[in-house]
């Protein structure tokens, strides 16, 4: 009987194929990076935007999501019409390249107006970078091993996630919002950086 693979090895990345590791490791980096924002988002809106409270908080969460929601499965659409794994790579790293800068944009608008434009094209960018990572990641994933590839995808980025929640909070009532906010934005760059070898194993056909 063939030996399986110790489980603990999947928490390493030793299980599976290059492109599925290098895919993982630059959204582990990545959610990271947004995680040390996320949890206190509201909280920048109401010190830093003209009139911020929990109502525009919420308003600019309902943007970002229904302009992603409602642009999703058209990008997704569009995207599975072009033949190869080229377009896929590009929309991805263009797009995540556009989102890991959005944030920035947080430092200079002061109003609920403003606020909510960024939001929109943010879910904008997002809405067709998300179906691109995922038909890369789905395409490429270690065949009689789909569970356990998601379920380390899922766990190390929730994990990273988790991490980032703890310091962001830290981070900002100890430095401010704007140090934060230039970390996020570098840590977010550091892994998109792990897309552009994948490049070398995508399929042309």
């Amino acid at each position: 009987m063939a030996k399986r693979a110790l489980p603990i090895g999947d928490y390493f990345l030793l299980n599976m194929n290059s492109v599925v590791r290098l895919l993982v490791v630059s959204d582990v980096i990545w959610m990271g990076a947004l995680g040390l924002l996320g949890p206190i988002f509201s909280l920048f809106i109401v010190e830093y935007i003209e009139g911020g409270n929990a109502a525009v908080a919420g308003t600019a969460a309902a943007i970002y999501l229904i302009t992603k929601s409602i642009l999703q499965i058209p990008a997704a659409a569009l995207i599975d019409k072009i033949r190869g794994e080229k377009d896929d790579f590009w929309v991805m790293f263009l797009g995540s390249l556009m989102a890991a800068f959005m944030p920035l944009l947080y430092l200079v608008i002061h109003t609920p107006g403003q606020l909510y434009i960024m939001q929109f094209f943010y879910g904008g960018i997002v809405a067709f970078t998300f179906p691109s990572f995922m038909a890369l990641f789905t395409r490429h994933i270690d065949r009689e091993r789909e569970g356990t590839d998601w379920g380390v995808y899922f766990t190390l980025t929730d994990l990273s996630s988790a991490a980032a929640a703890s310091i962001g909070g830290v981070v900002a009532t100890m430095v401010g919002y704007s140090p934060l906010i230039i970390t996020l934005t570098g840590i977010s760059l550091i892994g998109i950086l792990f897309l552009f070898p994948i490049r070398k194993h995508l399929f042309k056909k």
